[in-house]
């Protein structure tokens, strides 16, 4: 105690500034283990001292000696450096509204959005009284749920600054502010909303996604993750996608695009045999667009590119991004995708000295007179063979091993080509009435209809006594990701009136983004306003597992995971029909999947909860066509202090280089209990990885981004098992394949 004692007296004495003594009182209290003394804080501390240093300086060393006190023993030091930076950040703060003579939250209000940084639809929509009470929700020691990490990320990237970086948010004024975004136009109860998702976001049990913390309550409120777009075979079409994905790219978006109905490579043009450049070329300008349009000078931009397995450009597609080869048929910057049909992965299965034919789908259509590309499943099977068969269409044949080996070796090289089941997502497709799934996004976990855009007309018009050229287009289906995630090591999960409060909010302030957004293309606004299609998803999984002594290589893993998720899936349902009686169902309710019951029937929900909500959502209907996607969360789990995803941790405890300094990255709640429980990814036997995602995968109507973690031991033969283990379980889509000598790179536009 002495020892404690002598430690608080001596950081006093070296550091009074305003805030402090608090400050250290608070971390006494609240970490009393001998670990937690503020005598080691001290110790660390007075070897930063040097001559001269400024009390800002001070302050700083104080900050980074707690940072390097936390270890594996120690975890929760990164808590109380996660402190003593929200005091810093504070001083600064009180000196920049002090120098504008802001007091309150109206007065700050009014003055970011005279200087363009605060959007002014919510003093538009909101009463001073109505923000004065908003006010009184703050709950400032909310702040001591960060982590270092997590509070160093929020202040770095996401509360506001001004043009000259000063700060002028805290982060539980940025979760009011995007509380009050999202609550806007609702007709009642309203200030009560605003409680409600300012409490669920202040309390880390859901985070929004990156672009809907980033950018609502801002004058260009883009809030939604990532779109898919359909790329049609034309010049004009082609064009108009490359175009698409700039306007995205250009807002922060991730894109998703399928090429699979684009000719191959020496298919006619307008007759002219052997004219076709292939998908390869079109890709190279998708690639170079990436790289030109960056995103204000932060990230450029982000796009995956899907291609099917029985295309006849896929070998050349599945090296462009290896090492080797022609550089003129690369695409270092794109992110290579394949959509592969039941029959590819049975005859892997099978026997991989098998012939597979490659085609073009321009061909298929002359020769036929439709698009192979078109049909799903047993159809689908149908139609290829007879194409096979076929002496009027060209192949490229190969054996089913020489593709999977050019698979596997990208696959371990760069990380992908990411892995889309086409006929598994179209199965359980809700809404198979009104098209069908090409592809999936960025980060692969949306799976939800899609349509080309097609021009109808261009018309010379005068208009207002000048002559224009209105070019006319059917918009087809261009998705919207709108995403959020529960932070599942932070909730109580087998509560399930806790668990239907949260899951409730989380499902109508997605249903809310809708309506709030600022979309990039009108395409994108028509195809989310019919649909209402939002992604629900999970954080923190692992975490879940930990804190509750579960390991992930366990039925008793699977079992639970089985249980948990087919409860968020009836709560989310149940929410999304309430908001249907409230606010109306989704435009093409009526012969979905939803309405005649058939979604219930293909899971086998049969129990009296699920009749239950099975004839709410047929007498109600659905406020939304999708409703569940498990996203990435790389960032937002930082922010939460959870783990991302449905990833398990890469490492218990490790040091990050950053700036010039190792700030160390802990397993949330890292304990002795808990220890034994955070098992390394790539130590764990990737099957149970595989077979928790085919249980989740059932309960989860749209996909999931699951990594699969390998090792330098793992055989070819060991990694195209787990893809057929992955396809046998009925899971939908695979991210990345990460080996331990591989970096891949994060999607911060799904992070949610």
């Amino acid at each position: 105690m002495d020892r404690i004692k002598e430690g608080k007296e001596e950081l006093l004495r070296e550091n009074r500034s305003p805030g402090m003594e608090a400050c250290l009182e608070g971390i006494e209290r609240d970490f009393p283990q001998e670990e937690y003394s503020l005598f080691w804080l001290w110790e660390k501390y007075n070897s930063f001292l040097r001559p001269g240093i400024t009390e800002e300086e001070k302050l700083a060393a104080m900050v980074k000696a707690a940072t390097e006190l936390t270890t594996q023993e120690a975890p929760r030091w990164e808590y109380i450096a996660a402190r003593l930076l929200n005091l810093q950040f504070h001083q600064k703060l009180e000196q920049e509204l002090k120098k504008r003579g802001i007091q309150g939250l109206y007065e700050k209000l009014s003055y970011l959005t005279e200087e363009g940084l605060y959007g002014d639809y919510i003093l538009k929509h909101y009463t001073e009284e109505e923000i004065r009470e908003a006010e009184t929700f703050l709950r400032e020691e909310r702040d001591h749920l960060f982590t270092y990490a997590g509070l160093e990320l929020m202040l770095k990237r996401y509360v506001i600054q001004t043009h000259s970086h000063a700060p002028l948010e805290t982060p539980q004024e940025m979760y009011l502010g995007i509380a009050l975004h999202l609550a806007m136009e609702e007709k009642k109860d309203r200030m009560k909303w605003v409680r409600r998702f300012y409490d669920m976001l202040s309390r880390m049990e859901v985070t929004m996604a990156t672009p809907t913390l980033s950018n609502a309550r801002k004058p260009y409120h883009q809030l939604s993750s990532c779109f898919i777009d359909t790329v049609p075979d034309s010049l004009e079409g082609i064009y108009r996608s490359v175009d698409n994905f700039a306007q995205v790219s250009k807002f922060g978006g991730g894109m998703g695009m399928y090429f699979g109905k684009v000719r191959a490579t020496g298919s006619s043009i307008r007759g002219f045999e052997g004219a076709a450049g292939g998908v390869i070329r079109w890709i190279r300008l998708v690639n170079d667009t990436a790289v030109a349009v960056d995103q204000l000078g932060m990230r450029q931009g982000a796009v995956a590119v899907y291609l099917d397995a029985w295309h006849r450009d896929l070998p050349e597609f599945l090296q462009l991004r290896t090492n080797n080869g022609d550089d003129r048929m690369k695409a270092h910057d794109v992110f290579p995708a394949v959509c592969y049909p039941d029959l590819f992965w049975k005859m892997a299965g099978e026997n991989l000295d098998q012939e597979w034919h490659l085609m073009c789908p321009h061909e298929i259509w002359q020769t036929k007179g439709y698009h192979l590309e078109d049909f799903w499943g047993e159809e689908w099977e149908k139609r290829y063979l007879s194409c096979v068969e076929d002496p009027g269409i060209r192949k490229r044949t190969v054996l089913i091993k020489d593709l999977v080996r050019l698979i596997l070796k990208s696959a371990v090289e760069t990380g992908t080509p990411f892995t889309f089941n086409r006929d598994t997502v179209n199965r359980a497709n809700p809404n198979g009435h009104r098209g069908m799934i090409y592809c999936s996004n960025l980060c692969t976990e949306i799976a939800q209809n899609m349509g080309e855009i097609e021009t109808v007309s261009q018309e010379i018009r005068t208009k207002e006594g000048e002559t224009v050229v209105v070019t006319t287009t059917r918009p087809g289906e261009f998705v919207v990701c709108n995403l959020a995630s529960l932070s599942l090591g932070h909730l109580p999960v087998e509560n399930e009136d806790y668990m239907k409060e949260i899951v409730e909010t989380a499902v109508r302030a997605l249903d809310n983004v809708i309506d709030l957004n600022f979309y990039p293309l009108p395409y994108a606004r028509l195809t989310n306003r019919s649909y209402r299609s939002i992604g629900l998803g999970v954080s923190g999984y692992h975490h879940m597992l930990a804190k509750r002594g579960i390991l992930w290589e366990s039925e008793e893993h699977l079992a639970f995971a089985d249980r948990i998720f087919e409860t968020i899936s009836r709560l989310a349902i149940q929410a999304s029909s309430d908001l249907a009686a409230e606010k109306g169902s989704y435009a093409y309710f009526e012969g979905s999947d939803w309405q005649t019951g058939e979604y219930f029937r293909k899971r086998g929900y049969t129990s009296k909860e699920w009749e239950k909500t099975a004839e709410k959502a047929a007498r109600q209907g659905m406020r939304n066509a999708y409703l569940l996607a498990i996203a990435p969360t790389s960032s937002t789990s930082i922010l939460a202090g959870t783990t991302a995803g449905v990833d398990p941790v890469m490492k218990r405890f490790f040091l990050e280089e950053k700036k010039g300094s190792m700030l160390p990255r802990v397993a949330p709640d890292l304990s002795v209990d808990t220890y034994w429980y955070y098992k390394n990814a790539h130590n764990i036997d990737q099957t149970f990885s595989v077979r928790a995602c085919g249980v989740r995968q059932r309960h989860i109507d749209q996909a999931q981004s699951m990594n699969l973690y390998i090792t330098n031991d793992y055989t070819m033969r060991q990694v195209l098992n787990l893809y057929l283990l992955a396809w046998e379980s009925g899971v939908k889509t695979v991210y990345y394949i990460r080996s331990k000598s591989l970096e891949v790179e994060e999607c911060e536009s799904c992070a949610s």
